[in-house]
């Protein structure tokens, strides 16, 4: 079971980088600017924690945005986690079905934290928020599925 979360953390940050390369992509072929969700999501948390951020107002802008950022690759990775955490119990879906499933799994969970803290309501996006936002995570869903299959060792043939 150690084995499968370990590699579906691993398969989870490659579906992290495809997020990432999917998402600058369309900032470059939209000319959008980044979202600031994840940084007002920081923000919120530190304010219901109690905790203040350090620094000066351009050192504090800088360590947000970082804490913004390991926070997706952080969630990127658990839920990759996850993935081989329930090929590890047994679920074998085709890459397809899992790349899917996980993407999905990898937009509710980032989406559900931030609507909970009232950063967003995924109610009010229009179809080009909902695509911004699935197309990326898509991607994460089918580079991690296809990542962790690609570790998985072939089963052999009981007629070999």
């Amino acid at each position: 079971m150690l084995k499968s979360v370990l590699r579906g953390a691993a398969a989870g940050a490659a579906g992290t980088t495809a997020l990432n390369a999917t998402t600058y992509l369309d900032m470059v072929l939209r000319a959008r600017p980044p979202s600031s969700t994840p940084e007002q999501t920081v923000n919120e948390l530190a304010r219901r924690t109690g905790v203040t951020v350090p620094g000066d107002e351009e050192s504090r802008s800088n360590r947000v945005s970082g804490v913004g950022a390991l926070m997706g690759i952080l969630t990127g990775t658990a839920i990759g986690a996850a993935y081989g955490a329930a090929r590890g119990l047994g679920w074998r879906p085709s890459t397809t079905t899992g790349g899917v499933v996980t993407g999905l799994a990898a937009m509710v969970g980032t989406a559900a934290p931030m609507t909970a803290l009232g950063i967003t309501d995924p109610r009010s996006w229009g179809t080009e928020a909902w695509l911004s936002d699935a197309i990326p995570h898509l991607a994460y869903g089918a580079v991690t599925a296809a990542t962790y299959a690609a570790t998985e060792r072939p089963r052999r043939r009981w007629w070999r």
